[in-house]
């Protein structure tokens, strides 16, 4: 190490906003945000483990859907709500990689369960009487570990690749989380491998798992075209319609900040991207996939009723 070639030890992450009385009302919004999550997915994840009537395929992937986004959102939002807390804007090596790591793989597998479950819907809807012999017990925890594996196998190499990197300063992120492409341009040696590595591998994750989700709604919308009850038409439309939006903001946020072209990050645009699929979405994903659903509610109130 030499006098003006000095070895990183931490990042200054500069967060969300640069005033005080920002930071106080992201603080608000963003600690709003977790509670419901959390809330929301723990409702889902009790009610679906303990009613007898919601031990179905659905309801196993759903569970396991709830589980993933406490994870997921667990790796960053407390960070970064303590930052807020306390202006406290710096994050060390290791905890950095390890955030970088777990969001990066987490984060596919978000894709990969919502492939999984417009399948699930796909089959269940335009399959019903094959849908218990095709969804058999076995058959969905084998899914829902191959969704875990093939994350971490996917994206576990270029975060490893980047741990062992060089930094040699600078070390700001404007972002509020340690993004990889940004920590790619922090380093100080040839990064175009990794850079390479990871544009193919989200290639191929975004379009082949919106490719799966997409025409699963397809063929399904097509089914429910044929319902011969309005009524009926119009209650499994108002369900897929809210799936879809939800899916197509997290879809084109993700997309945009990740494989638009000749722009390698760290605009103010890609914070406010970054939070419509990491926080907007996963506040939304509960009560849009489990709590509006009928048996759900009903589960619920049966609860709350027990409780009173």
């Amino acid at each position: 190490v030499s006098m003006n070639h000095t070895t990183v030890v931490e990042f200054v992450l500069l967060g969300l906003a640069s005033s005080r009385r920002w930071e106080i009302t992201l603080l608000l919004f963003l600690g709003t945000a977790y509670l419901l999550i959390l809330l929301g997915n723990i409702s889902v994840i009790s009610i679906t483990l303990t009613t007898n009537f919601l031990q179905t395929p659905m309801y196993f992937f759903l569970r396991n859907f709830a589980l993933l986004e406490i994870t997921f959102t667990s790796t960053f939002l407390p960070s970064t709500l303590h930052s807020l807390l306390t202006e406290r804007k710096t994050i060390s090596l290791p905890g950095c990689f390890l955030q970088m790591l777990f969001f990066y793989c987490l984060g596919t597998c978000t894709l990969f369960y919502m492939a999984l479950m417009s399948l699930d819907r796909y089959v269940a809807i335009c399959h019903p009487l094959h849908y218990t012999a095709i969804m058999s017990s076995r058959f969905c925890l084998q899914l829902i570990l191959a969704c875990w594996a093939l994350s971490f196998l996917l994206m576990f190499p270029p975060t490893i690749m980047t741990v062992q990197l060089p930094f040699c300063g600078p070390n700001i992120m404007n972002h509020f989380y340690c993004d990889a492409s940004l920590l790619l341009q922090l380093s100080c040696t040839d990064t175009g491998f990794i850079e390479e590595l990871m544009f193919i591998i989200l290639i191929i994750i975004l379009p082949g798992t919106l490719t799966v989700t997409a025409v699963s709604y397809g063929c399904i919308i097509v089914t429910i075209l044929h319902i011969p009850s309005a009524a009926g038409r119009r209650k499994a439309f108002s369900t897929c319609s809210a799936h879809l939006i939800v899916v197509m903001v997290f879809y084109s946020t993700c997309i945009y900040r990740y494989i638009r072209p000749a722009q390698r990050g760290g605009q103010d645009s890609d914070k406010v991207l970054s939070l419509f699929f990491s926080v907007l979405t996963q506040t939304l994903n509960p009560y849009i996939y489990s709590l509006r659903n009928r048996q759900v509610k009903q589960a619920l109130k049966e609860r709350i009723l027990k409780f009173s």
